[in-house]
């Protein structure tokens, strides 16, 4: 898998870092030239768990925007396990290591389970919205999870026999799919701090927003 190789070089780049000028012992990145990579002791354990699910992803770089946007031990996430093969993942180029980790969880217990036992088929592919977005939340002046890189937004499952399942139409679609749809919502709200779908609200009728900060909202 390739998610080893950059948990390994990064690890070899902070093992060998030395303290910067004016700069204390917890710092919580570490600077090669003009890249910057997150090094506090959670972080390092986040990627350790990550990569312990046998997801296929690469640290990025910390990035930091105004108003109070940053992506901060972030990677780009293009593939997680399920029970016995890759689930491909599309537009994580950018997403939060704690999020991606719960993702992973998710798509394995939650998401491919309950595909093949309630429609029949394996799960191929998961398809989103992305999840880095320096945005406020709809009609609110407050930054959303996206701003940084807190929150997934799920759109479509990609079935291995071709079949598309996406929030917009299976939602009301099909028995099959409404009761597909609602056990994986309902196993995002197990995992994830907020989990937002089409009952909350028009803005979310084509994608359940998964969030993996503390608290729990579910609707």
């Amino acid at each position: 898998m390739r998610s080893i190789v950059p948990i390994l070089a990064l690890s070899a780049l902070l093992s060998g870092c030395v303290d910067l000028p004016g700069s204390d012992r917890k710092q919580s990145s570490v600077r090669n030239s003009t890249t910057v990579f997150s090094s506090s002791p959670s972080a390092r354990q986040c990627l350790a768990e990550l990569g312990s699910t046998r997801a296929d992803f690469t640290p990025k770089p910390d990035r930091y925007a105004s108003g109070g946007c940053s992506a901060l031990n972030t990677v780009s996430l293009s593939s997680v396990m399920s029970d016995h093969r890759p689930v491909a993942t599309t537009n994580l180029s950018s997403v939060g290591c704690p999020a991606a980790t719960t993702f992973a969880g998710w798509a394995r217990y939650g998401v491919d389970r309950a595909a093949r036992q309630i429609l029949g088929s394996p799960l191929a592919r998961i398809e989103t919205f992305g999840s880095y977005n320096c945005r406020n939340v709809a009609g609110t002046s407050r930054r959303s999870a996206h701003a940084t890189a807190a929150a997934i937004d799920v759109s479509a499952f990609v079935l291995r026999d071709g079949r598309r399942i996406t929030v917009l139409d299976g939602w009301n679609g099909s028995s099959s799919e409404r009761q597909f749809l609602r056990v994986v919502h309902q196993s995002a709200c197990k995992r994830f701090g907020t989990v937002l779908g089409p009952n909350y609200n028009r803005a979310h009728a084509n994608h359940f927003h998964l969030e993996a900060k503390s608290g729990s909202f579910c609707r």
